[in-house]
Order: C-alpha cells, then structure tokens, then sequence
C-alpha cells in the first residue's frame, strides 16, 4: 500500500498573484532592516488556508487574552498553536502541515519532504540537520535519552532506519508496519522528531567548547550538560523564550510571572489566500489565575476565548452575564469516555489494597454502589449519559453494553459481591473491615481545582455508604496528586475518562491498554511499556496482558475488520474489568467567546486528545473585527 497526504501547496496563490501582505506588527522591525521583508520570511511553498464553510478571511491585528491556572500551562502555546509536522482536520484526518507532504508504504516507510525555504522563529532554516541531530545526537544519546528513543518508535524491539537522502528529505524505515507514527505527531503532546540545531548545540557536549558548557551548566545550577540540554530543549512546554519555535506566537515571556506574553512568528509557514502571513492575532496573553476564578473572571469579560477552567455548571452564570459583557456562549460537545471517573490504582503499594483492589469483583460492587442518575441529575440537569468510561454513543464502536455492564444502581448485587469476597465483618458504624482489620475506609484525591468532584464525591459518599465503604475526599495540587499516584502511594483517584472515547477502528487503541503511566489505573504497568522495561512493573493480570496483545496486534494488522474486531474486545475487557469507574459522560463545555472574534465555531468539540481543545479549528486563523463592530463569520 502506497499513500501520499498532501494539503494544498501554492499554485496560482499569493506569490503568483502579486506578493504576500506584511504585517503592520512586524512593518518597523522591517522598515529598520532587523526584519527581512515577508516574501523573504515565507517558506518556498507556504500552507494556503483555504476558509470553509462558516469561517472568513481576516484582517490583522489584535490580543488574544486567556487564562491558565498555573504556570506550566504555558505550554498551550504549543498545544492551541497546533504547528505540527502532520496534523488532524476538523474531521480527525491527518494531513502535513510543517511538511510539504508525507508518502507512506505499506505503513513501514514514511518520507517526510519539508518546505523549502522554512525558517525557524529566530531566522535560522529548519532542514534535515534539525531531524538529523535530534535522531544521532539526542535521540540516541546514552545521556539524553537513557532509556533510548521515544517507544512509539520502537517496533518489536527495533528501531527505524533513519536516512536523509537530499537537503529536504527524511525518510523513517521499519520493517515491521508502525501506524502509530503519524497520529504520534499529529498529537496534542506531539512527537518531536526534530530540534533546533542551531541552537542546540552550544550546550551539547558533541559540539559546544567545554569550558563555555561548563559555564553555563554552573550558571543554570544544573548537574551537568545533559540535565541543562534537557531543561532547555523541551519544545512542547514553551517555557524557554530563546528555545526557536515553528508555532504561530512566540514566547517573550521568562517565568516565573503572572502573564506571558507571546508575539507572531514573523518566519510562520501558513497563509491566506489573500497573501496575508498568518497569525492573523498579533499577541497570544496568558494569565496565571487561580482556578476558582476562572469561571468568575471569564464573565465579566476577562478573556477573549476562554474554554480551559469553565464547567458546565458554569453555564448558567457565564450565560446570565453574557448581556452585559461583549462576548457569547457556546456549548461544545465533549468526546471524553467520561466527564469524572473513579481510579481505582491497581499500582498502590499497600499489600493489602493492592489485593483488593486487583479483585474485579470489588471494582464492580463499586460501581454498582454509584446512583448515576442522581449524579445526573443533581450535577448535570439530566443532560449527561449515564455510565461507564467507556466510548461514546457517536462513536461507530458504541454498544449499549459498554455503557451499562456493572453500571446500574444495584445495592443488593454490590453488597453481595462484597460478602463473596469475604469483606464480611463490619465495625460500629456499619463499615466493612478490611482482612486486616481496618475500615473499609477509601481515600479518593483529587486535583483540587474546581468542585465539580467534590460535588460528585458527596453523591458517591452516600450511596457507598449503603455497602459498607467509607469515602473520604483528599484535595491535593495536581502535580502532587500525580506523583503520589505514580509512586503508589494514592488508593483512588477522580479524574476524566478516556481522552478519545468517539474512535474509528483505524484509531490507535493504546488509550485502552496499559503502555502510559498517565493512565491513573496502572500507572506502574505502563511506566514499563514506556521505559522498555528499565521501570515500573510489568503487566500481572491476565485481562491486562490481553490488552497488550490486542493492542500489538492491531499495529501489525492492516484488515479493517481485524482492526474494529480487535477495538470491540479491548473495550468489552475494559467494562467487564471495571479497571476504572466512570459516572456521566457526553456533558457539555461552555466556551466564552469575543464577539468581535471570528472563524470560532459555534458548534465543536472540546477535547484534548485528538483535538488539543481548540488547536484543530487553527486558532491561527481566528481574527477580530474592529472596535464597535461583531464577529461576521458566526
């Protein structure tokens, strides 16, 4: 098999039609010579945007402000920026965008050709030295990468072929098909399979002279070379504003600060039809604010597009101040599995919870114990789906089986499960005690950032009460909740479900399988699919190591049949195993929206992955009208 992605290049476009238009943000820079003129900053073949239906071409100019609620989420400049060597469409297809094109055989061999002419943020050209020198001097660099290249790379223990025939040419060889290349890439948290070289390399120890290295690793406060190279490289997080950069805005910005400030890429490899160089905004604003203000702050006018931190039961109040503040509304559906579930940590390192908790029949009497129409009802206004994290009914994967097995409100069938396991004695509360003798008592921490959980825990709380279990909510800092969960220090955890439950067959079902640690359930399992084994613990239970094979299988199949067989048995193990307890799902996301804000969709879907919540509708796209006058294109 033999596919070429290709998105429209530049034929009869700006170029032949009388030139590019400059940015009137980037004219003084240009006017004093510290600027080449834009025909110059262009690639040779630039990404012409074509408007489709609903969006229109803008006009330049303006700030974009929005609101994270801590300073790592800086990192939306990658993520809302989507510059990706391929990336998916609104309708989840993946295209080059970076590249100029991408010819895959048989999903073995993939040649990656990139615009000539493409510049990185700073002026330097972006060529095949910048793949060359992340693969040989990265990559595989025993002090940079221990552990080897990403596994995404590697196939059945080996890893690719990987050859630069000409000044614009990449090619990635495998012998064996790796469909998870592309999607890899196009990811939210994408595959970086390249650097800036030129900037690099004065801090690794290949190329930079040692007694300059050594300077600047004492200067960071860094142990050595590697450690400084790794704090400094890190492209998906966006903290670096020397770090060049091939997304739309570029980070002005050093932290720690209250608001970062991210200007127009003047190298940026997309434009209009009209020649204009995209962004159309000319400044991306950031601003720290605590998580509890989000929602407040967002209604009376505080952001300009703000969806990250808002709830729906954010709605009503964002909706009742729409009339007096200059912005609009909107309710995107969502595709997570579920919009809060319950992760029962199959990695805890207390022996006897570790025990229990690896019992099927203790996660189902759980479940059953959960009154999801309550929840339902109290928390979502009846508009959630009641039942497991599990796929979506808009998924072509959907059946009803997935959303109910173990997910009815069942009391008798729960307690009886619990006496089958032997958790038959009870203390003076009525609270079942543990083989060893303690209560019954489950500690579920959460991220502390909204009370949409605690909220849904009070339910939870009661009706397992009527089981003999004891809840109790510990709110912790989001990164202080990971690490505990990593470590196995956490019983349960409350978080959102699966990040892709609306798949195709020909998705990648990894989400489904124990290979991330970020997956809160097996963490332990799948630090050891990540690190190749040089971490965590390997997979113990038979229904888990099941997944792993379904989810090699998949990769060497290319039988679409196979591939949707395959997806129906991961996700029939995953509900039958109860591996996590999802509560309501397909609830709704408000989006805060400028009115003077144009080409945001009014319908859409908030997601994270695939999606990068507002990066697949090209956010560089989004323009503003002027002062006084609304949006024109929705």
């Amino acid at each position: 098999m033999l596919a070429r992605l290709a998105l429209l290049v530049l034929l009869g476009g700006p170029a032949a039609a009388g030139g590019y238009q400059e940015p009137p943000f980037l004219a003084e820079a240009v006017a004093s010579g510290t600027l080449p003129p834009v025909d110059r900053r262009v690639p040779d073949e630039p990404l012409v945007w074509r408007p489709g239906a609903g969006k229109a071409v803008g006009v330049y100019g303006g700030d974009w402000r929005t609101m994270i609620h801590r300073e790592k989420d800086v990192r939306l400049l990658a993520v809302y920026g989507y510059a990706r060597l391929v990336g998916y469409d609104e309708d989840y297809g993946i295209h080059p965008d970076l590249l100029a094109d991408v010819t895959v055989a048989d999903e073995r061999v993939f040649t990656l050709r990139l615009r000539r002419g493409h510049r990185w943020s700073d002026g330097a050209p972006f060529t095949v030295e910048d793949f060359r020198y992340w693969w040989e001097d990265v990559a595989n660099d025993p002090d940079l990468s221990p552990t080897g290249p990403p596994q995404v790379l590697i196939v059945d223990g080996e890893a690719p072929t990987v050859t630069f025939p000409d000044a614009v040419t990449v090619v990635y060889a495998w012998t064996r098909p790796n469909p998870f290349f592309l999607p890899a890439m196009a990811s939210t948290t994408p595959l970086f399979i390249f650097g800036p070289a030129h900037y690099l390399k004065q801090f690794h120890a290949r190329f930079a002279d040692p007694a300059i290295l050594e300077d600047l690793v004492e200067e960071a406060g860094q142990e050595g070379w590697a450690a400084l190279h790794n704090q400094i490289d890190n492209m998906y997080r966006s903290d670096n504003p020397n770090l060049p950069t091939l997304q739309p805005w570029v980070l002005t910005t050093a932290g720690p600060s209250k608001r970062y400030v991210a200007v127009r890429n003047p190298y940026y490899h997309r434009v209009d039809p009209d020649g204009r160089q995209l962004p159309y905004i000319d400044r991306l604003l950031l601003e720290v604010v605590d998580s509890k203000l989000i929602p407040a702050k967002s209604g009376a006018g505080g952001a300009d597009l703000q969806g990250r931190g808002l709830n729906f039961n954010n709605y009503t109040f964002l909706k009742d101040a729409e009339a007096g503040h200059d912005y609009a509304v909107y309710l995107w559906r969502t595709a997570v599995g579920a919009q809060q579930a319950l992760y029962p940590n199959l990695s805890v390192v207390d022996p006897v919870w570790r025990t229990l908790l690896r019992d099927a029949r203790f996660r189902r009497a759980l479940s059953l114990a959960i009154d999801r129409h309550e929840i339902n009802q109290v928390i979502y206004y009846g508009l959630a789906v009641e039942g497991n994290n599990t796929v979506l009914p808009w998924s072509p994967l959907f059946e009803d089986d997935y959303r109910t097995r173990w997910a009815t409100f069942d009391l008798a069938a729960a307690n009886a499960l619990l006496d089958e396991i032997g958790l038959v004695a009870r203390d003076g509360r009525g609270v079942r005690l543990l083989p060893d003798g303690r209560p019954l008592e489950i500690v579920v921490e959460t991220a502390g950032e909204d009370t949409e959980q605690s909220d849904v825990l009070e339910l939870v709380h009661d009706s397992w009460l009527q089981i003999g279990a004891k809840l109790y909510t510990k709110p912790l800092q989001r990164e202080v909740l990971r690490n505990r969960v990593f470590a196995g220090e956490t019983v349960m955890s409350i978080w959102s479900g699966y990040e892709n439950a609306v798949p195709t067959a020909d998705m990648s079902p990894f989400e489904f399988a124990p290979t991330m640690q970020q997956s809160l359930q097996w963490p332990m399992w799948g630090q050891y699919f990540e690190t190749g084994g040089e971490s965590g613990e390997p997979v113990d239970l038979p229904e888990a190591q099941r997944l792993m094979d379904l989810n090699d299988r998949w990769r060497l199949t290319e039988s679409m049949a196979e591939r949707e067989a395959i997806w129906r048995e991961m996700i029939a193990i995953n509900v039958d195993q109860v591996y996590t307890i999802g509560l309501a799902s397909g609830t709704l996301q408000p989006i805060v929206v400028s009115k003077r804000l144009n080409n945001v969709p009014s319908e859409g879907i908030f997601n994270w992955e695939p999606g990068a919540q507002f990066g697949v509708y090209r956010p560089d796209t989004f323009w503003f009208s002027p002062e006084g006058a609304e949006s024109v294109s929705n």
